[in-house]
């Protein structure tokens, strides 16, 4: 059931965008009889274009029309047939290139194209538009409806990518402190290969961010929703380096452990601490509140990472502490601080005032 609530308005933008797109063809003053392409091209934009930014959501209606246009125009002159097939396809593709087409427009191009041959009658015979305008019915009925009358929830949008994220960075903070604390190899290697998997979902993260940002600026009923947005989008820059700095971390962890370096009980202790700032901070951008327990928690992770130099005098030591008020930096960041906030309120080093972060 999870998984139908979360396809459940692709399928009622689809249901209802094949249904209206066919409707408003049947009707006066267009009344064509039998307009199987306006749904068709319909359930296209809307498939294609779900989450995606404006561009490319009109790339795939460019794709359709010049299809759907070359395609008539051949078949009227050359009929259908294998042949004819191999040819409309081609020349769709070389006119989709023609028109500064991207990969998408040129693929929507020829699988539009390959329709209407299918669909055409096998001998030549005199151009018909039908189809063409068809088509053009169905991707305005798409864009309206994914843009203005149904648009996802950019927000939902947002939080499907960055809570996944948030909470792996926040595991893996917890892997490499019971690491730390057990002396255990094996599990900061397993917390590092996990570190490693997020870069694919930071590089979604981004598209998705833009695409729920930009329903959020030209869609007027999620209009309400750009300020709750707006925590998301200061998140995902600061996300990007934590997790980045997060894989540097469980190397440096390794390190340490490989060194044979004295672990300080607060160390460990320090990365859980920087783990649940992590987990504080999912939950008030859920709830769209003012993130100060997870800045408390960031704060009180430095604290103790800056207190275990004082019983380390190992390198890596050193550097897993420089890392974990790094990570403190980002996660204090993410919480809407300024960059000078932010150390105004990292504890200063015994040496002096000079912070890692």
């Amino acid at each position: 059931m999870r998984r139908v609530r979360l396809t459940a308005l692709p399928i009622v933008q689809s249901a209802i965008g094949a249904a209206l797109s066919w409707w408003l063809a049947t009707i006066p003053p267009i009344d064509h009889p039998q307009p199987f392409f306006a749904p068709i091209a319909a359930l296209i934009i809307l498939g294609g274009g779900l989450g995606q930014r404006l561009p490319r959501v009109l790339e795939l209606v460019g794709g359709v029309a010049v299809g759907v246009l070359v395609g008539d125009l051949l078949v009227s002159w050359i009929g259908g047939g294998v042949v004819q097939l191999a040819l409309v396809v081609a020349l769709a593709m070389i006119a989709a290139v023609l028109v500064n087409g991207g990969p998408l427009i040129v693929t929507q191009a020829a699988a539009s194209a390959v329709l209407v041959v299918a669909l055409a009658p096998a001998e030549p015979g005199g151009l018909n538009l039908d189809r063409f305008v068809d088509a053009l019915i169905g991707c305005c009925v798409g864009l309206v409806i994914s843009i203005v009358l149904l648009p996802l929830n950019p927000v939902s949008a947002a939080r499907r990518q960055i809570d996944p994220l948030l909470t792996t960075v926040a595991e893996v903070l917890e892997s490499g402190a019971h690491a730390l604390a057990g002396h255990d190899r094996a599990m900061a290697t397993e917390a590092l290969e996990r570190a490693r998997e997020t870069q694919a979902d930071v590089d979604s993260m981004h598209s998705a961010l833009e695409g729920a940002n930009e329903v959020a600026r030209i869609a007027p009923v999620r209009w309400q929703k750009r300020g709750h947005l707006a925590a998301y989008l200061d998140v995902a820059t600061p996300l990007d380096h934590m997790t980045r700095n997060t894989r540097v971390l469980c190397r440096h962890v390794i390190s340490l452990l490989q060194r044979d370096e004295p672990v300080p009980k607060v160390l460990p202790q320090s990365m859980r601490a920087l783990a649940g700032a992590v987990r504080l901070l999912r939950i008030d951008l859920e709830r769209d509140d003012e993130p100060r327990e997870a800045r408390v928690s960031a704060v009180e992770a430095a604290r103790m990472a800056t207190e275990a130099l004082e019983h380390t005098g190992g390198f890596a030591g050193q550097i897993v502490i420089a890392q974990i008020r790094s990570l403190a930096v980002d996660v204090l960041l993410a919480t809407g601080l300024t960059r000078d906030e932010v150390l105004s309120l990292l504890p200063g080093l015994p040496e002096g005032p000079v912070s890692y972060g």
